[in-house]
């Protein structure tokens, strides 16, 4: 659905965007990440044609963003950090001109913005004005905006910024709700959101590309060894922690064992293994054969904080300058547009 090939972004001498390269296949909900200045927001900019890239290539659904803008345009719905508003306007107005620039027929805009107000919960709000709205209806607002050509791309910057606990779960659930739908980029801050919303993540960091994997394969990618909470349930005190570590230690393949608090009397232990070694099975079986209650065995994954933080640490160490100005002037509230040709 979208394929990112040498795409490289200069702005005078500094180098925005370094040569990054990916793909996103339809229907995936996949989070964009990186340091301040890391080249997202160019990037997204040269995927909805508002700059045109200085070498590569970008495509969406089969259309280059150089030689067929327009019919990327068609197919890219795209929200903003500040959604694109008009306050004076009310929802279903507003809703109604947005359609209309987007192309849509009107014999069909009224039934198109009932349908994005039912997905995005706008009905309650329906000829209320915007500038009466809280800052989750609003959010909701540009969403529906984004959505109500049906486009085959969503792309999303920072979708939940200044939401409260509530309006960001509500947020999540009606991503998941678009997924499959629509092909969705997601660039956040948020580290958990993309933990909870997305099913792969794109790293980038200083303009080029660190990382892009599942979050599980990315934790297996950098630790190298598997790492497995077991839980076991003590029975009139029987057996001991020191028994229990002592008969973990002693399975094949295992490298460390850490106690953890008991509670509930049941003890936790995370057990790590060797490198390139898988000793789940194992532990399950000298569990089970001690006679031991097993409560829980799990796989235990990095975070994505943690992920985050070694992928971007290791490409700053790896000696490339920094782009903290990349970014800049496409975060400025008035968008600078490039100067048109002398004639």
């Amino acid at each position: 659905m979208i394929k990112v090939e040498g795409l490289t972004k200069r702005y005078a001498r500094t180098v925005a965007v370094d040569n990054i390269s990916f793909e996103i296949e339809k229907g995936q909900i996949v989070g964009f990440l990186g340091p301040n200045g890391a080249g997202k927001t160019t990037t997204m900019r040269v995927l909805t044609c508002f700059l045109p890239p200085s070498a590569g290539t970008a495509s969406v659904a089969g259309y280059d963003v150089l030689e067929n803008p327009m019919e990327v345009k068609k197919r890219i719905g795209y929200l903003p950090e500040t959604p694109p508003l008009y306050p004076e306007m009310d929802v279903a107005g507003y809703l109604d001109f947005a359609g209309r620039l987007k192309g849509i027929s009107s014999a069909d805009i009224a039934k198109r913005a009932d349908e994005v107000m039912e997905k995005c919960a706008l009905g309650d709000v329906r000829y209320k004005l915007i500038s009466k709205l809280s800052k989750g209806y609003r959010q909701r607002v540009g969403l529906a905006q984004a959505i109500i050509h049906n486009p085959d791309v969503l792309i999303l910057d920072e979708p939940t910024s200044g939401l409260d606990p509530k309006q960001i779960i509500e947020i999540r659930e009606l991503l998941k709700h678009l997924a499959g739908e629509h092909t969705i980029i997601l660039s956040t801050h948020i580290l958990s959101e993309v933990e909870h919303s997305c099913e792969r993540v794109i790293i980038i960091s200083q303009g080029k590309l660190v990382a892009t994997d599942s979050v599980s394969n990315l934790t297996n990618r950098l630790r190298g060894s598997e790492s497995v909470a077991v839980e076991i349930e003590a029975l009139n005190g029987h057996p001991t922690s020191a028994e229990v570590q002592q008969r973990l230690e002693q399975v094949s393949g295992v490298s460390r064992v850490v106690g953890k608090d008991p509670k509930d009397g049941r003890m936790s232990f995370e057990v790590e293994s060797l490198q390139g070694r898988h000793i789940r099975s194992d532990l399950a079986r000298s569990v089970v054969n001690a006679g031991w209650s097993l409560s829980e065995l799990r796989p235990v994954g990095l975070s994505l904080e943690e992920i985050f933080l070694q992928l971007t640490a290791a490409e700053a160490k790896a000696g490339h300058k920094p782009e903290a100005k990349a970014d800049k002037p496409m975060d400025q509230k008035k968008d600078e547009q490039p100067e048109a040709p002398k004639q």
